[in-house]
């Protein structure tokens, strides 16, 4: 150091530098805070996205509402569809043949029913076995069954062997048809959208009311249908699901083929003799009997068709074919009248309007009461309503006839007889009573003649159960070997009897805690969420603890309240039924239990549930198989 100055070969640091790099520090420091603050509100957004998703994701209840206006509009068009393929069937087959000229329609009328069954018969028997009879009994079946499917193979086959059956003059509906094709709709929705086992099985009967409500312009009737000979029972969580998609379907049909009813008939039909209510009993009487031999005719030759080794099944709907186009050959030229093949709706509105004289009318009834039973029995794909309401409208035209005979009220018209007597041959054959009566009501608009429709038709039914206690359509599953048993047992079972204590959690408990104990209670599946008094807020669910474990980023700041969704409980006083419809509802295998004031109790699982079905099932059982004491 020269003069107190540092020597030449020393450089000490300027006094300034420090100042000079304390910004580059700063900048660092503050890049790293950005940094941090953006990865907090990137996880933010993400907690935030979580729990929208949580909250916007639909439920099991708003997925079948979702669904039931799908499949109402979907099998609407069905419907209408199904309804033109068979017009155009009919207007190039069978029509053709009975407009034949000079006698070559004879040939012609007995052939094309028959080829048109012969090719039926094979796709029956080899590609779509399962789109064989009405379809009605195969929905009860579906219905009744585990897992509750329809199958859309069974579905499309009953749609075009139907047409081409139909449409080539087999003496069969379409609505039964209809009415399979909307189930297998509604069931292929549901497996696509992938709901729960119990939804789908909620679904049948929704697409059967659709299918009901487009083939006869009739939704009111098809609800009361879908109860009375589906459902069995006044289900509410059904029924909204029902009325929904039966007058979507409506709506859509009518929109397409006008707001006409399916028959137009005179205002004036009414009840304007207090005795001829004589006269709408005996027509009760009538059908009563004609159902009961309609259905025991019809179970008689499918039986015996079977036992024939040397006729294959698939020529047995042609053989059924030929009888009905011979019979179709004997009304033309008998009583100058067709109806005979198809559904016959045309000469049925002509004898509503009272076209036909009694003789006339009596006989075609018995020739459709026959065509129908050989078409039917020997394999074919079609319905028996719209027959079996021709064979009704008919016998009660030619009854009517003896009201100005006997009491002399000329001005009482024949068609309102025979509109009353398609009720009661309805009520007979198919055993829906008040289907019965608002069908009609719906399909004419009569509605003044409610009084006579209801003594008839509920004569017909109490005569026709003296006979067989069963509808058709149960009687002919039972002769297949099936028997229904609905699921619904364990009604008397309370769900206080079968708590288990759960894992509650409140509003604050952290991801890491939740987390923590859903690792150490792994069987549990859902998590409920109370307050300080035990009252349940909201659940957490497997899928919940998922999505958090998926982002673990989110852990620290997630809560219970951030996780939890909407809760579904039960009381303890509950059944176990109601326990299951909600389960299956919700799509969870455990619910909580509360008790009057909802406080928390405990909760009751599936496993629980199917043990307690398993012990009232085994019980019976293992009581007839105990020893018993020697009478006397």
């Amino acid at each position: 150091m020269i003069d107190g100055h540092p020597s030449s070969g020393q450089h000490p640091r300027p006094a300034l530098e420090p100042a000079l790099r304390r910004p580059a520090r700063d900048r660092g420091s503050l890049a790293a805070r950005v940094s941090k603050q953006a990865r907090r509100a990137l996880r933010l957004w993400r907690l935030y996205l979580l729990r929208l998703e949580i909250r916007l994701a639909p439920t099991e209840p708003q997925r079948l509402f979702l669904l039931t206006v799908a499949i109402g509009g979907l099998c609407g068009l069905a419907a209408v569809a199904f309804h033109f393929s068979i017009d155009f069937c009919e207007a190039h087959l069978i029509g053709p043949a009975l407009g034949m000229a000079g006698n070559a329609w004879i040939p012609w009328t007995i052939a094309t029913p028959l080829v048109g069954g012969v090719i039926c018969g094979v796709l029956l028997e080899y590609v779509v076995p399962g789109a064989r009879g009405s379809g009605i009994p195969q929905v009860k079946m579906a219905f009744a069954s585990s897992p509750p499917v329809v199958p859309v193979r069974d579905a499309v086959g009953k749609f075009f062997v139907g047409s081409l059956q139909i449409g080539s003059g087999a003496s069969l509906g379409r609505e039964g048809p209809t009415v399979q094709i909307c189930a297998g709709l509604a069931s292929l929705l549901g497996s696509v959208v992938g709901v729960s086992a119990k939804t789908r099985r909620r679904l049948l009967p929704v697409g059967v009311a659709a299918g009901i409500a487009a083939a006869f312009n009739a939704p009111i009737a098809a609800v009361t249908f879908t109860i009375e000979e589906v459902v069995g029972n006044l289900d509410q969580a059904m029924l909204s699901g029902v009325i929904v998609a039966a007058a979507l379907a409506a709506v859509i049909e009518r929109s397409l083929l006008g707001e006409n009813p399916v028959f137009d008939v005179p205002s004036t039909y009414g009840l304007l003799h207090a005795s001829s209510l004589v006269l709408y009993a005996g027509i009760g009487v009538g059908a009563g009997l004609m159902a009961t031999a309609f259905t025991e005719s019809l179970l008689w030759l499918r039986s015996a068709l079977r036992r024939v080794a040397f006729l294959p099944v698939w020529a047995r709907p042609g053989l059924g074919g030929a009888a009905t186009g011979v019979l179709a050959v004997v009304g033309v030229i008998a009583f100058k009248a067709t109806g005979v093949t198809g559904g016959g709706y045309a000469t049925l509105e002509n004898a509503l309007k009272g076209q036909y004289v009694w003789w006339v009318l009596l006989g075609l009834s018995g020739l459709k009461l026959v065509a129908t039973v050989a078409s039917y029995s020997s394999g074919g794909a079609g319905g028996i309503f719209a027959p079996a309401l021709f064979i009704g409208g008919t016998l009660g035209g030619a009854i009517g006839v003896l009201d100005a005979t006997w009491f002399h009220h000329l001005d009482e018209a024949d068609g309102a007889f025979a509109l009353v007597g398609m009720g009661a041959m309805f009520a007979g054959v198919i055993r829906a009573p008040l289907t019965s009566v608002l069908i009609i009501i719906e399909m004419t608009r009569a509605y003044s003649l409610i009084l006579p429709l209801m003594l008839a038709n509920m004569t017909a039914y109490v005569l026709a159960r003296q006979f067989r206690a069963h509808s058709v359509y149960e009687a002919l599953l039972e002769q297949d070997g099936v028997e229904l048993n609905t699921p619904g047992a364990g009604e008397s079972h309370r769900v206080s009897s079968y708590l288990h204590h759960p894992l509650a959690l409140g509003l604050g408990t952290s991801g890491e805690e939740l987390l923590l104990r859903c690792r150490k209670l792994g069987t549990t599946h859902v998590f409920p969420v109370i307050d300080a008094e035990r009252h349940v807020l909201g659940l957490i669910t497997h899928d919940e603890i998922a999505m958090l474990e998926a982002s673990a980023e989110l852990v620290a700041l997630t809560t219970a309240f951030d996780l939890m969704r909407p809760p579904v409980t039960v009381r303890a006083d509950d059944d176990l039924a109601l326990v299951i419809e909600r389960m299956l509802a919700s799509g969870l295998r455990e619910l909580p239990v509360t008790d009057a004031n909802g406080a928390l109790l405990g909760y009751v699982d599936d496993q629980t549930i199917v043990q307690a079905y398993q012990q009232r099932a085994v019980a019976p059982r293992a009581a007839e198989a105990a020893p018993r004491e020697p009478e006397g």
